[in-house]
């Protein structure tokens, strides 16, 4: 698929049609699947993402808060922002923890767990008919001191692994639809992290495959996947997951997705390959997902991005968006966020920013209508498009 260019009065039109603030009853008939499925009319109010996305297409976000988000001038998002959480509920059909299911915010000390901010975000996507992707349970960042600095023999870092996998999945048995189960496993030259993860360093590269096995058994409903950043051409990264998949495979080992997390930057050109990377994956029999979709730019003295690097920004999202839709096993779009107000960009990349699809005051960017329009005119092999949407719409 062609990348669609913005045009000026499709956007235009779309602005005017949409209506963030202001709740809009959901129209029957317009929904489908069953009652709790993210595109039921009960949750997918018209002009939405949501709404616009194909049957059984789940368009997400990551939920702000924790991590980074305690350290700014701001109180946690989730909790605190209303105007945020209404659009959490309305625009997206799937929530990922941005920060609150990480080792250091949900296991802080040795045997005791935190899953207050887990459980409210659970419980939210629940009550507005949002799927969850749990993220993630075997990584070699964001893990607290006691684990990294401890004292462990092998043996009982193995324990702590199986009870902090089996006790945190568990907890969210048939709850949770996907997990990242191994993230960033591999470096850019596709060798295994052996120095800077200290799972593999410690426990041997044998741990990833008992990581899994741990997640099925604590609940065999969720799907478990391998996430990672860099990932999304054919490369030296991604050939690396491709064979050790085609490894775990052999050994029966529940592996079930590979995805791809989609960090771009407007000043690098488009991943190229990214739509055969996970066609690949897909004829493995694995499911594929975008994760962490954003697309930051180098902001002028003003801080505010120009037509032209919004332009490119809305680009980017929709040939992302298109990969993924034109790929039959690829059911998952995730954002990054949706607001500039609470990206994690600005505080990684200095000079960088306005990543996301809306602004610091929630006004939605080209970006965001791109998408929009992408998802309605999405022709998705399986069960087909929803009747409500119309041909060539």
């Amino acid at each position: 698929m062609k990348p669609v260019r913005l045009v000026t009065a499709v956007l235009t039109a779309a602005a005017l049609s949409l209506s963030l603030a202001a709740p809009v009853a959901a129209t029957p008939g317009h929904g489908h699947g069953p009652p709790h499925h993210p595109g039921h009319p009960k949750y997918a109010k018209p002009g939405t993402l949501r709404w616009a996305a194909p049957d059984g297409f789940v368009i997400g976000t990551a939920v702000a808060g924790g991590g980074h988000h305690e350290e700014q001038d701001y109180p946690d998002p989730f909790t605190s922002d209303r105007t945020y959480r209404k659009i959490l509920a309305d625009q997206f059909s799937s929530v990922s923890p941005e920060n609150q299911m990480k080792w250091e915010y949900i296991h802080p000390e040795q045997g005791e767990y935190d899953f207050a901010m887990a459980d409210s975000i659970v419980e939210f996507a629940e009550r507005n008919g949002q799927d969850v992707r749990g993220h993630t349970l075997l990584w070699h960042s964001q893990n607290p001191a006691w684990l990294e600095e401890g004292d462990f023999s092998s043996e009982e870092l193995r324990e702590i692994l199986h009870d902090h996998i089996t006790t945190v999945v568990g907890r969210y048995a048939g709850r949770i639809d996907q997990w990242d189960v191994s993230n960033e496993i591999f470096d850019e030259e596709g060798e295994l992290r052996t120095e800077d993860n200290i799972w593999i360093r410690e426990l041997g590269p044998e741990i990833i495959a008992d990581a899994f096995r741990w997640a099925h058994e604590a609940d065999p409903s969720a799907e478990l996947y391998f996430n990672d950043y860099n990932v999304e051409d054919v490369n030296a990264k991604s050939d690396a997951y491709y064979e050790l998949v085609q490894e775990l495979l052999a050994d029966d080992v529940p592996v079930h997705g590979f995805s791809a997390q989609v960090h771009l930057s407007t000043q690098y050109g488009f991943p190229g390959s990214l739509e055969d990377n996970l066609q690949r994956f897909d004829d493995l029999g694995l499911g594929t997902a975008l994760t962490e979709v954003d697309v930051r730019m180098q902001l002028p003295e003003s801080g505010r991005p120009t037509w032209a690097q919004l332009e490119q920004q809305a680009d980017y999202y929709q040939q992302a968006l298109s990969a993924c839709l034109n790929v039959e096993g690829c059911a998952s779009f995730t954002i990054w966020g949706f607001t500039d107000k609470y990206s994690w960009v600005p505080v990684f990349f200095e000079g960088e920013g306005a990543a996301t699809v809306m602004d610091e005051r929630f006004r939605p960017k080209p970006a965001f209508f791109t998408m929009k329009h992408t998802l309605l005119k999405a022709d998705r092999k399986g069960p087909g498009r929803p009747p409500w949407a119309g041909p060539g719409r």
